[in-house]
């Protein structure tokens, strides 16, 4: 192997492509430097322990940063209006004036002088309990992760095996995810409720319906992650667990995730953009403070990119992946992300009527595996040409294991032979862990011996696709990200700057404005105190 890797790739282009993804990238993060959301007020609201909500399932998060928006505005956030009303009011918690100010019985302010000295104070003291309880679940999982394996087991071989279940009733999903663990899943994606990430508020309790997917909920969060902990000492290993930190609530979804203990939450930079027609300003500006809080949880991300190769053609877009893959990076790393918790997404979606297809998928997956060495990368099984016969799809899903294992990825999504007929049965994931299981134990380190040809059809075409980015970052950083996002860059969908759903929450921040959590999680590292590391190895 050369010091470039098994493709030689060039180092100066790699370099030029950080160095014109950092470039890109810098205009948003000033944007999301200058400006906050509701959502990110009412993240505040939620680390400093204000939960539940009315009797017609409003939050009392939302009812309080309403209140304070109407009176006095966010410009300068909530903490001061907010913790001011606490200090001189007869409200002894976040909940009682939160319930006073729904019933329209509080007056905020913003205070000055010595009373904006004491709000600050105390809201600093709130924020900093729940970034601590934050802190103590991640130690949780770091002495689980020392703990387990026990006895004969062993900490599971790479690739990860991610499995899926969305029944849409939290007491339905907590026994297929802990089935799916006894049949050899690392890792437990609970796939939220259709439509949630246009909600612009958290659900609150245990929930029992949901379409094509369970709703994002604390509790649902806190029995699932109770239940997975229940089989790993079971098994004698840790089992991870996974949701959404998506769409109009990302900032409060990756605070309960982190207060909870997930271990993984898909966060991408643009999904809910292009996707979910999400305000691009509104989302940039949540995706920082949830990836702050990620950081802080020891949670590692998985980005989006799969998603665009579902609309775009995956040998013509290949390039817009990469793309944003480095654009996830620099945004990730900015926010406080080791490579460690860089989960970039990529997925095997070329038509497989394609000549060299197979090819293709393994220079693909090769170049984003050499590009980003310290990530533990996502892969996506097919998705887009299953055509609803069985045995080809089961086929197919084996070629992808094998493209997975090949090519040292880290996660596997496992891929299922009734993709797009109806949602999985139990005895579909039976199937499908024994596919990836077979693979995967018949492959071993074959990852070892797979080495491209020098000069040949997977070196050339990788090489060719990182030019093909290096390319586009420089356009983008001309034009602007947001204009390339309103250009159908990023999977063939063109959202505008000022479009698209959550405009209205987004505020520029004025001088004095105050957030404590943001504060913490600017000023401090987040790995620094830390005598233990929990890495998903590359």
């Amino acid at each position: 192997m050369t010091p470039q890797g098994k493709l030689d790739l060039d180092p100066e282009a790699v370099r030029t492509a950080r160095r014109l993804a950092a470039r890109a990238a810098e205009p948003v993060i000033r944007m999301a430097r200058t400006h906050t959301t509701v959502s990110v007020e009412r993240a505040l609201l939620r680390l400093a322990g204000l939960s539940g909500a009315d009797d017609g399932g409003r939050p009392w998060a939302n009812h309080l940063a309403d209140a304070v928006r109407d009176q006095v505005g966010l410009e300068h956030g909530v903490a001061l209006p907010v913790w001011d009303a606490l200090n001189t009011g007869p409200h002894g918690s976040l909940a009682g004036l939160a319930r006073a100010a729904a019933a329209g019985r509080v007056r905020f302010r913003l205070p000055t002088g010595t009373d904006a000295a004491h709000a600050t104070a105390a809201a600093t003291a709130a924020a900093r309990a729940g970034i601590t309880r934050i802190d103590r679940r991640r130690a949780e999982r770091d002495a689980l992760l020392r703990r387990l394996p026990t006895g004969d087991a062993a900490d599971p071989p790479r690739p990860l095996v991610y499995l899926i279940v969305a029944t849409g009733d939290i007491y339905e999903d907590i026994p297929q995810a802990q089935a799916a663990a006894r049949e050899g899943a690392d890792v437990v994606a609970v796939i939220r409720s259709t439509g949630q990430s246009l909600l612009d508020f958290v659900p609150e309790g245990a929930t029992r319906e949901g379409y094509a997917g369970t709703y994002a909920t604390q509790e649902n969060f806190r029995l699932m992650r109770a239940a997975l902990d229940e089989v790993s000492h079971e098994l004698g290993r840790y089992v991870r667990l996974t949701n959404y930190a998506s769409g109009l609530c990302m900032p409060e979804i990756a605070t309960l995730a982190g207060l909870e203990r997930l271990d993984m939450m898909l966060n991408d930079c643009m999904y809910g953009i292009i996707f979910r027609d999400i305000n691009p300003r509104r989302t940039f500006i949540d995706q920082r403070f949830s990836r702050q809080i990620h950081a802080r949880a020891g949670i590692v991300i998985n980005t989006g990119e799969d998603n665009y190769l579902t609309t775009a053609d995956a040998v013509d877009a290949a390039h817009t992946v990469v793309v944003s893959q480095l654009l996830n990076e620099r945004f990730g790393h900015e926010a406080g992300l080791t490579d460690a918790q860089l989960g970039l997404g990529h997925a095997f979606e070329i038509d497989p009527s394609v000549p060299e297809s197979f090819r293709l998928e393994l220079a693909h997956a090769q170049l984003v595996r050499e590009l980003f060495p310290g990530a533990p990368l996502k892969y996506m099984p097919p998705t887009k040409h299953m055509t609803g016969n069985i045995f080809a799809g089961y086929l197919l899903d084996a070629f992808f294991n094998l493209a997975g294992v090949l090519t040292g990825q880290s996660i596997i999504l496992i891929g299922m032979m009734t993709e797009g007929i109806h949602t999985p049965w139990l005895s579909d994931r039976d199937l499908a862990l024994e596919n990836v299981r077979y693979v995967r134990d018949a492959c071993g380190r074959l990852a070892e011996d797979f080495v491209p040809r020098p000069g040949g059809f997977i070196a050339e075409r990788a090489r060719r696709v990182l030019a093909e980015s290096v390319d586009l970052l420089a356009r983008i950083g001309d034009e602007g990200l947001l204009t390339a996002i309103a250009d159908g860059t990023f999977g063939v969908t063109r959202r505008p700057p000022d479009g698209g759903k959550g405009l209205d929450g987004v505020v520029a921040r004025a001088d004095g404005y105050v957030n404590p959590a943001i504060e913490i999680l600017d000023t401090e590292d987040p790995h620094a105190a830390r005598a233990h590391e929990e890495e998903v190895p590359a």
